[in-house]
């Protein structure tokens, strides 16, 4: 009756294969889903029986799965234009916080964001990274659930202003030309200033800086002066120096911000001038300033190494903080716990975690989540092997069970 036991454990295998393949199957679109392959090893009974030559007298026994072998190889990865959807090009996991507050570790990039603006997994896990603190990244910091809704950008004082512009080599002595930009204090508040150019000889200008007398506590008449110099250039039209330059210096602003606000520039380096005189009209082509009002949050994007830059209304950028990714030295050791999350064990080692693309991790692809690699031509090949498995198996124990009958016949 031992007889059974062989092919009993060949049909426990192939229905552990075609449960495994449906699995699979079933799977073909899960974005992040890993095809699973059962691998066998075959049972034989222990014995001290030998041969005339020594040799061990052995009988199969059957079989048994000896592992689940999981393939970690990329699938396709699937641009979806949806900001918060990543997907990993390469090695790594991302790192998720789960309601129990452990980590879980998961391939499924399909991010979504809760009603606080944090970035979540479908089933609710907070996905996690290193934090920004005024759009500068902290990886030294612990790991904190990154949040890319409802926020705002502080304001920013300008601190250096530019200007990029030519004034007219035939104006006439006593000629003018003017430049205008906005700059901000540290409450976010606009101030307009005006560059005002009056040419006194050749290749000679001298200039003033001013601000509406508005925005200063106690100022009078219409602008208020905060800086001026002179501009002399070379016989090539080239700003050669400035000479009797007052530092630009705004003070005691009406709105109450920090005060005084000063500026440096704004005409470039002595290396790399940003105003030339030429005989062409007097304009001013382009204007900058590093400061910023306040601002929303409205788009972010994120970058190969998994900072999410965001951009704000007031038209400023900052890093809202970087997603984290963790390996493994051996990703085979972890236990698929469902919800496309996995768990280290003592086979796979701990996580080791840190910034995409350094230390053998992967690149984040942002606006693209990365879809099954189950294959499903290979899946219907292990199907067919499976069955006829099953059958044959089936077909040994109706022979067994044939022989077990005709032998209690011949007893009879």
């Amino acid at each position: 009756m031992g007889s059974f036991a062989a092919p009993l454990s060949g049909l426990t295998a192939a229905q552990d294969q075609l449960q495994s393949v449906s699995n699979n199957l079933a799977n073909i679109d899960t974005d992040g889903y890993k095809d699973q392959t059962l691998t066998f090893s075959d049972i034989f009974a222990q014995t001290g029986v030998t041969n005339g030559a020594g040799d061990p007298i052995q009988t199969g026994s059957g079989v048994s799965v000896s592992s689940t072998v999981s393939n970690f190889t990329e699938g396709n990865l699937n641009a979806t234009g949806t900001a918060s959807n990543m997907a990993l090009s390469g090695n790594g996991f991302f790192v998720t916080l789960n309601s129990t507050g452990l980590h879980d570790f998961t391939r499924n990039g399909d991010f979504t964001t809760n009603n606080q603006g944090q970035l979540v997994t479908p089933n609710g896990e907070l996905l996690l990274g290193y934090p920004s603190v005024g759009g500068v990244i902290n990886s030294s910091a612990p790991l904190q659930p990154l949040k890319v809704g409802n926020l705002t950008s502080p304001a920013s004082a300008s601190t250096t202003i530019g200007i990029t512009a030519n004034l007219d080599s035939e104006t006439a002595v006593g000629g003018t030309a003017s430049s205008s930009l906005s700059i901000y204090d540290s409450l976010g508040t606009a101030h307009v200033v005006t560059v005002s150019y009056t040419k006194t000889a050749a290749n000679t200008w001298n200039y003033t800086v001013s601000v509406p007398s508005s925005d200063i506590t106690g100022g009078t008449g219409a602008n208020t002066t905060v800086g001026s110099g002179t501009l002399n250039f070379n016989n090539s039209g080239v700003l050669a120096s400035t000479t009797n330059v007052v530092a630009i210096s705004i003070p005691n602003l009406a709105d109450g911000a920090a005060s005084p606000l000063a500026l440096s520039g704004p005409f470039g380096t002595a290396a790399s001038p940003t105003i030339t005189q030429t005989a062409a009209a007097s304009t001013t082509s382009a204007t900058t300033t590093d400061g910023f009002a306040s601002g929303t949050l409205t788009t972010y994007a994120v970058q190969p190494d998994g900072t999410v830059q965001g951009t704000f209304s007031s038209g400023n950028t900052l890093a809202l903080g970087q997603v984290a990714v963790a390996s493994f030295s051996n990703t085979q050791g972890l236990v698929s716990v469902g919800n496309n999350n996995y768990q280290p064990s003592a086979a796979s080692g701990a996580a080791v975690i840190g910034v995409a693309g350094t230390g053998g991790r992967g690149t984040i692809v942002g606006g693209s989540v990365e879809q099954s690699n189950v294959d499903i031509a290979t899946e219907f090949a292990k199907l067919i092997v499976a069955q006829q498995a099953y059958s044959s198996n089936a077909k040994t124990i109706t022979t067994f069970n044939q022989v077990s009958q005709a032998t209690l016949a011949m007893l009879q």
